[in-house]
């Protein structure tokens, strides 16, 4: 039996046992002294124990944040729309091409009226026909010589031939297809000699000015906004426009959990097309805060976003704080106090109530100096 394994491996066990669970014996008969064990009476010292962690601080002085708000959107027609028949026949008028430009109540499309005017020449007979009647039974009730009933035959009568004259009439001025509005046609009015059925396509119709900008905000963006809001845009193009905020959305898409924006802007020359890609810059409600790198946000124990901050001793606390703009610079957070000192590197190796050895980044430094 081999003796030497055995011994070893008790030595190692040995020296484990002591390290780790005799460790404060084990020193003082070494003779050191470990941290947590009290000075010898009457060794009094000034300094104070060594910090456990050195950090990096920058101090930083609430400030007005910028007061704009960018969303990415594209343009809208402010109106948009598709005008079909409402009755079918062959198309009678020549068609008017894409891209025209047409007022309200302008004729788009002309239908055939076919025997259209024959029933309205044969409703209107039979209206005057129910005149008659109704006047001869009115006159025969009047003189005791008819009956009630009689007479309001003869009433039905003349109100459901007035109705067929009005059917007949609307059918005529079906016939022809107006422009609800002032705007450009999108595409080509149906062409002459084509047959219409109810529902068919005539025109589509858009309204360029004012043209809409669409945006889509946050959740943390929405809330600083206002209808009525000056706004701005950069097309894609390059061209800058000017407008104001008409409307926000009061329900978030359930998609995106982003909330839609609409700004109006005029458009008389109708060179904003619909569909371009634009960023939209609006004035939001100002108010103040710090601005700071992204490495400085921790959370704490119970999930809240925040900073871990340094008083002039060194003392740890954690301060909550609400994240505005994210910027190429920094980010941008408010809810905190006007002036703080926030741990930007080491934030994770300390908790509050500790002491740190705090270092100020080099620029902080020179202004201390």
């Amino acid at each position: 039996m081999r003796i030497f394994p055995l011994l070893t491996a008790l030595v190692v066990m040995s020296a484990i046992y002591l390290a780790v669970l005799e460790r404060d014996a084990l020193l003082g008969f070494a003779g050191v002294l470990s941290d947590e064990e009290p000075r010898t009476a009457g060794a009094v010292s000034d300094d104070p124990p060594p910090p456990q962690v050195q950090v990096l601080a920058q101090r930083s002085v609430a400030q007005e944040i910028p007061t704009t708000i960018v969303l990415r959107g594209r343009t809208e027609a402010a109106r948009r729309v598709e005008v079909r028949a409402e009755t079918s026949g062959l198309v009678v008028s020549e068609p008017l091409r894409r891209g025209a430009t047409v007022d309200a109540g302008d004729p788009l499309c002309e239908l055939s009226p076919g025997v259209r005017k024959a029933a309205l020449d044969e409703a209107r007979a039979r209206l005057a026909e129910a005149e008659i009647n109704y006047r001869a039974a009115s006159g025969l009730a009047e003189g005791g010589f008819g009956s009630e009933t009689r007479l309001a035959n003869a009433r039905a009568a003349l109100q459901s031939a007035q109705a067929g004259v009005d059917r007949a009439v609307e059918e005529l001025a079906r016939l022809v297809m107006h422009a609800p509005f002032a705007g450009r046609l999108e595409s080509d009015t149906a062409e002459l000699g084509s047959l219409l059925q109810p529902g068919a396509l005539c025109a589509t119709l858009i309204q360029l000015d004012p043209i809409t900008l669409v945006g889509f905000a946050t959740e943390t963006q929405i809330d600083r906004l206002s209808e009525g809001a000056v706004a701005g845009a950069r097309l894609a193009s390059g061209r800058e426009v000017m407008g104001e905020v008409s409307f926000l959305a009061r329900s978030a898409d359930p998609e995106t959990r982003t909330f839609r924006v609409e700004v109006k802007v005029p458009n008389p020359d109708n060179l904003i097309r619909d569909g371009q890609s634009a960023d939209i810059l609006i004035q939001a409600e100002s108010e103040t805060g710090h601005l700071l790198p992204g490495s400085a946000l921790t959370l704490n124990d119970a999930g809240d976003l925040g900073l871990r901050v340094v008083d002039a001793d060194g003392l740890v606390s954690f301060a909550p704080a609400r994240l505005v703009r994210d910027t190429d610079d920094g980010m941008w957070l408010s809810g905190l106090p006007k002036q703080i000192t926030a741990i930007i590197v080491g934030q994770e190796f300390t908790r509050e109530g500790a002491r740190v050895k705090v270092v100020l980044r080099d620029a902080d430094a020179a202004d201390a100096q």
